[in-house]
């Protein structure tokens, strides 16, 4: 992964894993939230995540490649 994709996924990463926290949370009502749930849907956002943040990096350096 290069160092681009790596500071996408700083930004990205927790932003997805958060997204998909509040899935089971909007999902169920405040004293049922299955936190296996929540855990598994914040660990699915971050794996969303990793081929995310390396195709925006990939495109991001098409777009500043220098052409000659």
């Amino acid at each position: 992964m290069s160092r681009l994709a790596i500071l996408i996924f700083i930004l990205v990463g927790p932003t997805l894993a958060g997204l998909g926290a509040l899935v089971p949370i909007s999902i169920g009502s405040v004293n049922a939230i299955d936190w296996k749930m929540l855990v598994g849907a914040a660990v699915i956002g971050l794996i969303v995540a990793i081929p995310l943040s390396i195709f925006v990096a990939k495109k991001i350096e098409e777009q500043t490649r220098p052409t000659a």
